[in-house]
């Protein structure tokens, strides 16, 4: 990831220039770190809930697909973006695809470690920077189109697809008889809005 201390914050007018923090070290995180910080403790709780068995079984009904492979998917859009910090552009097509984090289920638990402090060590004013990304989303074409986002901007989108991949994994853990917290694969809309709900007579 970026070495944020490199050099020296850049002079720009009225104060620092925040796409160039000077420290590593961010007195506090902000509402989207923090929701990083919460679907990927929902990572780790996943994975402690699970056997290796579970974690690498195929499941006919779910196109033969297993939980670590979906798990792994979502580590990666993660690792995308780490890697696009040092490179100032996120190319989601570049995903590592490591066979060893779907297989193995303590590797996918300390990688899950890993990139949830990396993403905490991320000065918050660093957010709000731009950044380029790319990603093929046309069937026919080969191109991937270059587009401005922000860095903050795909740590929300991160977290989303986090989400709705839980969602699928919640239905493969039901498959198993895994048991998984109350609101797993759900979006914070969605159980604010259930929440909301009047409650039945």
């Amino acid at each position: 990831m970026k070495q944020w201390a490199f050099q020296d914050a850049l002079p720009v007018a009225g104060g620092v220039d925040p796409c160039k923090p000077a420290s590593t070290r961010p007195a506090t995180t902000t509402a989207l770190q923090d929701a990083v910080a919460e679907v990927l403790r929902q990572g780790e709780s996943l994975l402690n809930s699970l056997s290796d068995d579970h974690y690498t079984r195929r499941l006919p009904a779910v196109f033969g697909s297993a939980i670590g492979e979906h798990y792994r998917h979502c580590l990666d859009h993660f690792q995308s973006l780490l890697h696009g910090l040092d490179a100032d552009e996120i190319n989601y097509d570049h995903r590592e695809r490591n066979p060893l984090i779907e297989n193995d289920r303590a590797l996918a638990l300390a990688e899950t470690y890993r990139i949830k402090h990396a993403f905490g060590s991320v000065p918050a004013p660093f957010l709000d920077c731009p950044i380029n990304v790319r990603s093929k989303v046309n069937y026919e074409l080969d191109t991937a189109p270059l587009i401005g986002s922000t860095v903050g901007r795909e740590l929300m989108y991160a977290v989303a697809h986090a989400i709705h991949h839980y969602a699928l994994i919640a239905v493969m853990c039901g498959m198993l008889d895994v048991a998984l917290p109350a609101g797993f694969g759900v979006a914070p809309s969605t159980l604010n809005y259930h929440a909301e709900q009047p409650k039945a007579a």
